[in-house]
C-alpha cells in the first residue's frame, strides 16, 4: 500500500542505505498528498478517527469510501480525497500534514516500498519483509542530505507500532481464496464491523450474549472493555474464529453451536 502517482518506478535499495527528507524547505512539499488511492488498514482507522475526535462510523461516513472488489468480494476501504481539482488529502494543509502523529502506515513508509509474507523457521512463524524505494518524478526528497537505514527509518516514522498491526491484518486477508472459502453477507458485514466500525463492533460485543457462550477470561474481557487496541485484537479472532472456523475460543458448556455469525 504505496501512495503515489502513476509514475512511480519501484527501485532496489542500496545496502548502504538512502537519502530522503521532507520538509517545508523542499519544493515538492505536500505535493505527495494528493490524488492519492489510499487504502487504509484497521489500524489506521482506529488511530484516524481517533485523531479527528469522531467515532467510527462518522468517520467512515466524512472521510473514506468503501469499495468491493468483485472477484473477492471483501470490503475495501480508501481515504476519500477533498473536493477540489487536486483531490488534495483532508488532512493535509499548507503546513504539513494535520494528523501526522497519527498518519496511515502507508505514509509513514513512503518513500519505501514493503513486502512481507510469514514463514515457519526457527522457533515458530516469522515475518519475512523486503523493502524498496518508491521513486516518483516530483518527488526532490531525495536529494537531501540525510542518510537512513531502513531499521532507522522504521523507528522514526513509528512504523515499529504500525507493521505488527497491519500484519495481523494482511496475514488474515492472505487467507482467504475465492472458490474454497465463501463467506455469506452477514459475515461480510461482520468483517467490515470488526475490522473498521470498532465502535460498533463494541456494542456487538458487550451488548450481546457473545460472552455468555464463548470462553474468554474475565481479565481479558476486561482489558477489551478498556482498550480499543485490545478490542482491535479480538476483532481480528472474532473474524478468524467466525469465518475460518479457527478454535481460538471454546464454546461454554450449554451454549448453542450457532454462535458463530
Amino acid at each position: 500500500m504505496i501512495p503515489g502517482k502513476a509514475d512511480g518506478a519501484f527501485e532496489p535499495l542500496p545496502d548502504r542505505g538512502f537519502h530522503f527528507s521532507c520538509h517545508k524547505s523542499v519544493a515538492c512539499f505536500n505535493v505527495c498528498c494528493r490524488d492519492l488511492h489510499l487504502v487504509l488498514t484497521p489500524y489506521d482507522v482506529l488511530r484516524l478517527k481517533n485523531a479527528c475526535a469522531m467515532d467510527s462510523s462518522s468517520f467512515l461516513e466524512e472521510h473514506t469510501t468503501t469499495e468491493t472488489d468483485p472477484g473477492w468480494r471483501i470490503p475495501v476501504v480508501k481515504l476519500k480525497m477533498s473536493d477540489d481539482p487536486l483531490r488534495s488529502c483532508p488532512f493535509v494543509r499548507q503546513e504539513g500534514c494535520s494528523i501526522y502523529e497519527d498518519r496511515p502506515g502507508a505514509c509513514r513508509t513512503y518513500p519505501l516500498g514493503r513486502a512481507s509474507r510469514r514463514s515457519a523457521q526457527g522457533d515458530g512463524p516469522q515475518i519475512e519483509e523486503k523493502y524498496f524505494i518508491v521513486r516518483e518524478s516530483h518527488c526532490l526528497g531525495f536529494g537531501q542530505e540525510k542518510r537512513w537505514t531502513v531499521p532507522e527509518w522504521l523507528e522514526d516514522q513509528g512504523l515499529t507500532v504500525y507493521n505488527p498491526w497491519n500484519d495481523r491484518w494482511m496475514e488474515f486477508l492472505s487467507r482467504y481464496r475465492p472458490g474454497l472459502r465463501n463467506p455469506s453477507e452477514a459475515q461480510w458485514r461482520m468483517f467490515y464491523l470488526a475490522c473498521y466500525s470498532l465502535d460498533r463492533f463494541r456494542e456487538f460485543v458487550f451488548r450481546t450474549r457473545l460472552f455468555s457462550l464463548i470462553q474468554i477470561p474475565e481479565e481479558r474481557v476486561e482489558r477489551i472493555r478498556r482498550s480499543e487496541e485490545e478490542l482491535l485484537a479480538f476483532a481480528f479472532e472474532w473474524l478468524g474464529f467466525s469465518i475460518f472456523g479457527d478454535r481460538l475460543f471454546a464454546l461454554k458448556p450449554g451454549s448453542v453451536d450457532d454462535a458463530r455469525p
